[in-house]
């Protein structure tokens, strides 16, 4: 992989769907061939997760944010963990509920609804996240979660 200016760059990218109350995070593998890590979190606890990741992984290359109206105090918050990268939020929320299903196929009697009907039963904001970093990179990630992730909380499976 390499940034604009076409130097390569090892190392994990991060994503934030930046939100208020709760925001998606995900990390990807040093070589952008997977997601490795899946969340939606407060906050505070992931910027508290991505200074972990920090200390005890791979330095982040970037964190992938996206540029809709909230991501304002983002912007002043992550600029001591990692470089950021702006990317459009322009219609990820509606394509993250598609993409969900894709993620974790429809089980038991949700699969009698129409899909139009469809709900997600957790908050779909890791999704986001992974969509903005897939814009970003230009490509479809995978999933390669750590063992008790699935878009829970941090730790909890």
């Amino acid at each position: 992989m390499s940034d604009p200016a076409g130097e390569a760059r090892q190392g994990p990218l991060a994503a934030i769907d930046p939100g208020r109350s709760k925001c998606g995070l995900v990390i990807a593998d040093d070589q952008a061939r997977s997601i490795r890590v899946a969340a939606v979190l407060a906050p505070q606890m992931a910027l508290a997760q991505l200074r972990q990741w920090q200390e005890q992984n791979s330095p982040l290359v970037a964190v992938v944010l996206g540029n809709g109206t909230g991501s304002g105090p983002w912007r002043q918050w992550l600029a001591p963990i990692a470089p950021l990268i702006l990317v459009p939020e322009a219609g990820t929320t509606l394509a993250a509920r598609q993409r969900y299903w894709q993620l974790e196929p429809v089980q038991g009697w949700r699969r009698l609804l129409p899909r139009g009907l469809r709900q997600p039963p957790r908050d779909w904001d890791d999704v986001v996240a992974q969509l903005l970093l897939e814009r970003h990179l230009g490509r479809r990630l995978p999933r390669r979660l750590a063992q008790g992730q699935s878009g829970t909380p941090w730790g909890q499976a």
